[in-house]
């Protein structure tokens, strides 16, 4: 078996993401991989594999990882600011219903990345949790393990545990204990068969789902451009590449949980990117342009005139930006069929 599990308490005396090993992307006019984010490339796959032949080769571990730290440590704030906390207080009190552990809360975090999910929403409950990590790149993984949060809300403890391959597959038993399942950013790079397969394993094991930032296909940015429309059209197109729900991931979801007889509410979560954000703006532009003339390469030269205009009243401070995305949050049946 393939699977590769690390348990550690967190709590390393640091919240900052270290350092990669290899390359760095100092180079402001490259395009840090993933900033977009774009759907995969032919013959690409997810970060996340949900499902698989069950055979060890099917892990394929050294498979290149599909987002940079760099990328995934540029967004965190405003991922964070973004985040529906009108979403919290349902989620607190389906956990305080919940039957007491001795370990506390078992939180499995999907396609953690550098555990941004987890440095979030664990201060913001009480009581002790165990996060456990999934994604297949092992750099990310060290990377949020490392920098995971140290105590809860009420200076309970926290523990963290990261898992790699074929255990990333999530089904009922997977999940058997689990207190809730987060993900970020994940939704979007999903087919509508993954998406029903999370909702049921979920369902399966009676544990709610907080799932967060997922694209919901409009853009504004001030001032208004002529090709604002259309690089957003060609963009969310190239979302929906190989069969993956793009901006129609929140409402999939919604449906499949709903199907499952969990209760579904969706509240808007965009980032608003104004000067502060000067470089998570230029990245973005630069992959959301980017991905929409893969997608329509007759855009290329106007697209590319339009680029070069944005970034330079992003360098001014004259660019806002907000793009809209969703998050979730599914209070599925508990085990057992109680209320």
């Amino acid at each position: 078996m393939t699977d590769q599990a690390t348990t550690q308490q967190a709590g390393s005396g640091t919240d900052a993401v270290p350092a990669q090993p290899g390359p760095r992307y100092e180079d402001t006019r490259s395009v840090i991989p993933g900033a977009g984010p774009a759907a995969p490339r032919p013959g690409e796959r997810a970060t996340l594999r949900l499902r698989g032949t069950g055979t060890d080769t099917d892990t394929e571990p050294d498979e290149p990882a599909r987002y940079a730290p760099e990328w995934l440590q540029l967004r965190e704030p405003a991922d964070a600011f973004a985040r529906a906390h009108d979403l919290l207080d349902p989620l607190r009190i389906r956990l305080a219903n919940l039957p007491r552990r001795a370990d506390g809360f078992i939180i499995h975090d999907i396609g953690c990345g550098t555990g941004s999910m987890g440095r979030w929403l664990a201060p913001r409950l009480d009581g002790a949790q165990h996060w456990v990590l999934h994604d297949r790149d092992p750099y990310l993984l060290h990377f949020a393990a490392v920098a995971s949060p140290r105590s809860a809300a009420d200076g309970s403890r926290v523990s963290v545990e990261t898992r790699r391959g074929d255990v990333a597959r999530l089904t009922a038993d997977a999940l058997a204990g689990a207190s809730l399942v987060t993900a970020s950013a994940l939704l979007d790079v999903l087919t509508r068969e993954d998406v029903d397969a999370l909702a049921a394993a979920c369902a399966g094991a009676g544990c709610p789902a907080l799932l967060t930032l997922s694209v919901a296909g409009r853009v504004e940015l001030t001032a208004p451009h002529p090709l604002d429309q259309e690089i957003t059209e060609a963009f969310n197109a190239h979302q929906k590449r190989g069969g993956l729900l793009g901006p129609d991931a929140a409402t999939a979801a919604a449906e499949a949980f709903s199907e499952h007889g969990a209760t579904v509410r969706i509240d808007p979560s965009p980032w608003r990117l104004g000067p502060e954000q000067a470089g998570l703006t230029a990245q973005w532009l630069r992959g959301w342009v980017g991905a929409a003339v893969e997608e329509r390469p007759e855009l290329a030269e106007p697209a590319g005139r339009y680029l070069a205009e944005r970034l330079e009243a992003c360098a001014a401070g004259d660019l806002r930006v907000v793009v809209h995305h969703s998050d979730l949050l599914a209070l599925c049946r508990p085990a057992g069929g109680a209320a």
